[in-house]
């Protein structure tokens, strides 16, 4: 399906919605917002995950009582609402409305209650859309004078359910340079005009550096860490595969997993890993990474994770996929890049790797003092903010 016929299909569908959008401006007339506000955020969730943190991280370098945040879809935990709330925005959770499979037509309606407020702003207001499907679809019921700005975290579902409504971006914010050449070319073979490649921007995500780091021990037993979501695209049982073979080689070497991941670990693989789930506490986390030598990245697609930034910042080594823009940023110096995403082949190289790395205190100390400095220089968070508050505020 080309282009032209991803907006007719939108068009076709925007007839039948326009009843509930028109009910929901009279709604927003008779409930008015009490406050004028600066910037609409839209978010799905405030659950773990990397994007997660992303999204408040902005709002936290953009946000502020004249900013408003909603949640459009039920979010599995609490982890991240505080980094949210730390923003000073204005904060509203709507996904009993906007997630309610039952009853979809709230979802229509509310399409008509938040552009009704969007619209009726006295000064012109910033639409944000951190990649959450309810904020494409309102923004073709947003006034054209209003400045909507979308981000894309990779190349998935995303990628082609926002294509119908590219044209009310003023700028497409992307994460990843391998991603932004995966967009330009699904733009080419939809025939998308070029225009709308010209609106993409690349920001590199970036993290609050520790204000120190104390000396990893490196004549411990190896300790690898994963931390991050159990989405199928995360493959965390492999990394439990990984550390049933490893162990059957070097029992001392330790494998932690932070994240909500137990229901896809296999039971007999269990006993290998040490689960920690969730962990909102950012001191915990920091501490695990400080006394972790080694970050697994099993993943068959990212963009460029977040948790990649925080362990090379504590001077850990990375083992990963090539996938996104690991490769540009994870050499031979700063840790291992398996040949593919084939299980088999990353199950048996991160082994041989682990098993290697762990008799080889020393290299791995160089590779650790390495990764602080690159952390250093590439990812500071006052570029991230800078670059956002100059797009946004």
């Amino acid at each position: 399906m080309k282009y032209r016929h991803y907006i007719l299909k939108r068009k076709i569908e925007n007839i039948f919605i326009f009843p509930f959008i028109i009910i929901g401006r009279l709604i927003a007339i008779l409930k008015p917002l009490k406050n004028e506000y600066q910037v609409f955020f839209f978010f799905p969730f405030y659950h773990t995950g990397g994007a997660e943190k992303v999204h408040a991280l902005i709002t936290q370098a953009t946000g502020n009582k004249n900013c408003i945040i909603y949640f459009t879809r039920k979010s599995k935990d609490t982890t991240f609402k505080n980094d949210f709330e730390k923003s000073g925005c204005v904060i509203k959770d709507i996904s009993a409305f906007t997630d309610n499979k039952w009853f979809y037509f709230f979802n229509l309606i509310y399409r008509g209650i938040i552009t009704g407020y969007i619209n009726k702003q006295i000064k012109k207001p910033v639409v944000f859309n951190g990649q959450c499907n309810f904020g494409y679809k309102i923004s073709p019921w947003v006034n054209n004078y209003t400045k909507q700005i979308e981000l894309i975290h990779s190349f998935n579902t995303f990628s082609w359910i926002r294509i119908p409504f590219i044209q009310y971006y003023f700028k497409t914010i992307m994460i990843s340079k391998i991603r932004i050449e995966n967009h330009i070319k699904q733009y080419q073979q939809l025939e998308i005009p070029e225009k709308f490649v010209e609106r993409i921007e690349y920001i590199c995500n970036g993290i609050q550096l520790p204000n120190e780091t104390v000396p990893k021990k490196f004549n411990d037993p190896l300790r690898v860490l994963y931390v991050g979501r159990g989405t199928s695209e995360k493959r965390v049982h492999l990394i439990a595969a990984i550390a049933a073979a490893v162990q059957n080689k070097n029992a001392q070497i330790t494998f932690t997993i932070v994240g909500d991941v137990e229901g896809v670990i296999p039971n007999h693989f269990k006993e290998h890993c040490i689960l920690k789930g969730n962990i909102s506490d950012e001191n915990e986390l920091a501490r695990l990474y400080q006394e972790s030598h080694v970050l697994l990245i099993t993943s068959n697609t990212e963009g460029f994770p977040l948790v990649v930034m925080e362990a090379m910042a504590y001077g850990c080594t990375i083992v990963a996929t090539p996938v996104g823009d690991l490769p540009m940023h994870i050499q031979k110096e700063n840790g291992c890049i398996t040949s593919s995403i084939d299980a088999d082949k990353v199950v048996d190289e991160m082994t041989q790797y682990l098993l290697q790395i762990s008799t080889d205190k020393f290299q791995l100390e160089v590779i650790s003092n390495n990764n602080l400095e690159y952390a250093k220089k590439h990812f500071d968070i006052h570029i991230f903010n800078k670059k956002y508050q100059n797009l946004i505020c």
